[in-house]
């Protein structure tokens, strides 16, 4: 596949943001269930979820992949 015509794939400010969002999530909980602190394992499985919801929130205010305010710089 040649690389200029790639459709993005989630290179974009608000794939990056929704993914580090829930990244975040994930290893709070890990850390939380290591610490067997149930109230905080299910708080960092709502940021968890909340990881996609942000992103789709970024990407409608135009940092998407064909979003107006994103520019690629490739």
């Amino acid at each position: 596949m040649n690389l200029q015509h790639d459709p993005g794939h989630g290179d974009s400010p608000a794939a990056w943001t929704g993914i580090t969002v829930a990244i975040i999530g994930i290893t709070a909980g890990a850390i939380f269930f290591w610490l067997e602190d149930v109230a905080l394992v299910w708080a960092s499985a709502a940021v968890t979820v909340l990881g996609p919801v942000v992103g789709w929130i970024v990407a409608k205010a135009g940092y998407g992949v064909k979003g107006p305010k994103y520019k690629a710089k490739h």
